[in-house]
């Protein structure tokens, strides 16, 4: 017979068991890039999902409870990328936040899929969103989206009949080269030069080099930031005057600080600027500069609004279902109005690419100002 007591007391456990899970935090990982080549990506992306998180919290959490956010280093390195992405999923993520790097985000993304977990990644590699994983999702454009807005603003604003290509030699940079050449041949803009880059690569005295010699009519140049930066040295230094067109990467704040006047005169399609004409984006760029004491850049701006979709999106299923959740992102809208954190407008399709709206900008006296403005697709 059982003891009243003991009854009573199962009774009261088993009527506190759901309270008790409604307390406790929902834990997401975070893979970035905070040491190694990606440093200045990685940490960019890990400090605004923290501010991110900091805020979601103070306004409930994510349906009651609240976030708990833990960072892993990837040393920018895919090999360990893969073996914390099964760590994260050990320790049970609802949601895995990163890579950045493509080449991480194409190898790490497998456990993920594996374990029915959402990952809100970094990269922007084309081929992350063609293979059919129906749990990642993009923070930026794809490549395949933003290069034919590259090639056809060099052909009728620069009015360029031939140009020359320097990429950086990986998943991101050979992405990027592989979905803007066939825009240029349908622009009629002929490449003239097509050179190649390492990643860390220190020394682009030979590319740039090359890239006059082929006395194109301008140049397109696609590498990561600190790269980015060196080359814009080189070119000033060897005294080039062609147009210099890239996209978000060539515009980074962080390029930017690194090349001083030689990133003056530089053109970028960009889909996240601090510099965007938009009380929202002013007000994320002023509490960010206030949180951490340095200006934001795109990958910020990636990190930040990714959480914000992880909790517009939980809020609408009202539930914390990983699976669940990968679901309701495809062909969701999420607007302003509704959480600002998300900082445009966006819609995903069901892919998990995204499309928002976006500029072209110029550098000028250190600052990127925006010359063009693109509305998205259904927002046209």
């Amino acid at each position: 017979m059982n003891h009243p007591f003991r009854t009573l007391a199962a009774a009261l456990a088993l009527a506190a068991a759901p309270l008790l899970a409604a307390a406790q935090p929902v834990p997401i990982v975070g893979l970035v890039e905070l040491s190694g080549g990606g440093a200045t990506v990685g940490t960019n992306f890990d400090n605004a999902i923290k501010m991110g998180v900091k805020e979601i919290n103070a306004a409930g959490g994510l349906l009651g409870r609240k976030i708990e956010y833990t960072s892993f280093d990837t040393q920018t390195n895919p090999g360990v990328a893969k073996a914390l992405a099964a760590k994260a999923i050990d320790q049970g993520a609802y949601v895995v936040m990163g890579p950045v790097f493509s080449g991480s985000i194409v190898v790490s993304m497998g456990e993920t899929r594996r374990a029915e977990i959402t990952n809100v990644i970094g990269g922007e590699a084309a081929s992350i969103t063609q293979q059919g994983n129906p749990y990642v999702f993009r923070t930026s454009f794809t490549q395949a989206l933003a290069m034919p807005k590259v090639a056809a603003y060099m052909k009728e604003t620069v009015k360029a009949k031939s140009v020359a290509v320097i990429y950086v030699n990986n998943d991101f940079g050979k992405g990027g080269r592989d979905s803007i050449m066939p825009e240029f041949d349908k622009q009629g803009i002929k490449v003239l030069a097509d050179i190649s880059t390492d990643q860390g690569q220190i020394d682009f005295s030979g590319a740039v080099l090359k890239a006059k010699q082929s006395n194109a009519d301008a140049l397109f140049v696609y590498l990561h930031e600190e790269e980015s930066a060196r080359i814009l040295r080189e070119l000033r230094k060897q005294g080039y005057d062609k147009p210099i067109i890239g996209e978000t990467t060539l515009a980074n704040q962080k390029v930017i600080e690194l090349a001083g006047d030689a990133a003056n005169g530089v053109i970028a399609h960009v889909g996240l600027t601090a510099d965007a004409p938009s009380p929202i984006m002013q007000a994320f760029v002023k509490r960010f500069e206030a949180e951490y004491k340095y200006k934001p850049d795109h990958n910020a701006m990636k990190g930040y609004v990714g959480i914000w979709v992880v909790k517009a999106m939980t809020d609408r299923i009202g539930k914390i279902d990983s699976k669940a959740l990968a679901a309701a992102i495809h062909g969701a809208t999420i607007l302003t109005k509704d959480y600002p954190g998300v900082l445009m407008d966006v819609r995903y399709d069901a892919k998990g690419d995204l499309d928002r709206e976006s500029f072209f900008v110029k550098i000028a006296n250190g600052k990127a100002e925006v010359v063009q403005t693109f509305k998205p697709a259904w927002a046209r």
